[in-house]
């Protein structure tokens, strides 16, 4: 362009119009006819003058595609993206273009063979044809779209939702698979953890992958739990769900119904304190051990978690916990005394759970011997527990009087039931 410039202004005998001529051209955003414009007024130019103008027929916005002229608009640079800018511009929203769409059906009203009409009527092959515009036919059409409803995803039953609606932590998907003549009835395995996880290679560079976490049991004392990693979340699942199948172990019961002893356990820096709860007490503890306990069979403890909750440490150091604990008769052989329960909701009468083969007398028990049973079981750990003052009223002598008179009715009720119940017990009233 500027020796196309250059030429014209050779042309042109008076300086000053020739520079005024050139900025006007450069400035000016229709060159060509500013050109046009002072060549004529002028009369300068002849027939055999050369005048060439170069045009540029591409630009930016015709060599890229369209794709990659969205993405620099949209898009964030290399080092905003450092900076953390633009985290929510690569999410797409599903959107369903098939809304209230029927296929073969549309604006045009043709006869389309296959679509709108049967391919054969008798023995004639339909053609097909453009009928014509019926606007009666359109008026229906938008009718019947505006009458469906918006587009919703399929809804999961509350009986299969997870921890967080339908993500797949606390979800159930099934028992691990058969092996060989081998099944596993009555099984169930749930989700624990699922996330992506990242491994970096010189060779391949990032590699993405699906880590799923799960337990799997039977509700009746045997369960296992299992590590799957692929790149595919299908597999993954499968491959963690019948790897727990293949690591199953038996874990003791009491009563059917919560464990034999409280206990302390600990994986890494996660500590667990469990507790033993009477029946109706439910499970309150980390979701995490609650659904390791529904799917063993544990309907009744209690569980405080201190320090990091990184949940496979907490599953690892929970069935450690559970691996370790030992029954009454254990205990009573280790330490060679009688296992005595005193119960709050029997009012702490004891109750003789089991007796060693030699049992030792009082003289044989060493002075600096632990003796407190929650401190025997929980190996010299303390739960910190806020101090919990009596009720103003215990101190009152009619609270003294009170208790002596229930406590007389309940020691009868033991002497003649056995155990503390209404005299309607027996009748056995509906109510």
């Amino acid at each position: 362009m500027a020796a196309s410039v250059l030429r014209v202004c050779k042309i042109f005998s008076d300086q000053t119009r020739s520079i005024h001529f050139a900025k006007g051209i450069f400035n000016s955003s229709g060159r060509i006819a500013a050109v046009t414009k002072v060549c004529c007024s002028h009369q300068i130019l002849n027939a055999s003058s050369p005048f060439t103008i170069i045009l540029r027929n591409t630009s930016f916005f015709n060599k890229l595609p369209a794709e990659a002229l969205w993405k620099g608009v949209t898009s964030v640079s290399n080092a905003g993206k450092k900076r953390g800018r633009g985290k929510g511009i690569g999410k797409k929203m599903a959107k369903n273009l098939n809304r209230g769409q029927v296929i073969g059906v549309g604006k045009a009203n043709i006869l389309w063979p296959g679509l709108t009409v049967p391919v054969l009527r008798g023995r004639e092959l339909v053609k097909q044809q453009q009928l014509p515009e019926d606007p009666e036919r359109e008026a229906k059409l938008i009718k019947l779209r505006n009458e469906m409803g918006a587009f919703r995803p399929l809804k999961i039953s509350p009986l299969e939702r997870g921890w967080s609606g339908t993500k797949m932590p606390g979800r159930s998907i099934g028992p691990p698979d058969p092996v060989g003549e081998d099944t596993f009835d009555g099984f169930d395995t749930k989700v624990l953890e699922f996330k992506s996880v990242f491994n970096m290679k010189g060779n391949v560079g990032r590699r993405r992958q699906m880590s799923v976490f799960v337990v799997t049991g039977n509700k009746n004392g045997t369960a296992g739990f299992a590590l799957g990693k692929a790149i595919d979340s299908k597999t993954a699942l499968r491959q963690a769900k019948n790897r727990s199948g293949q690591k199953l172990m038996y874990i003791e019961i009491y009563n059917n119904h919560t464990i034999y002893h409280d206990f302390f356990c600990q994986f890494g820096k996660t500590k667990i304190f469990v507790e033993k709860k009477p029946e109706g007490y439910g499970l309150v503890c980390h979701r995490a051990i609650r659904t390791i306990c529904e799917v063993i069979g544990i309907k009744n403890l209690y569980a405080k978690i201190e320090g990091p909750t990184n949940l496979q440490h907490i599953v690892k150091a929970f069935f450690i916990g559970l691996l370790q604990q030992k029954t009454h008769q254990m205990l009573a052989e280790e330490k060679k005394l009688h296992v005595v329960e005193f119960r709050k909701e029997n009012d702490d009468f004891p109750t003789l759970l089991a007796s060693p083969s030699v049992c030792r007398t009082k003289k044989k028990i060493v002075p600096n011997e632990v003796m407190n049973y929650t401190q025997y079981a929980m190996n010299d750990k303390v739960v910190l527990k806020k101090k919990k003052h009596p009720v103003f009223y215990t101190k009152l002598p009619s609270w003294e009087n009170h208790l002596k008179k229930t406590m007389r009715v309940k020691i009868n009720l033991i002497a003649e039931y056995g155990q503390i119940q209404s005299f309607y017990y027996d009748k056995g009233y509906p109510e």
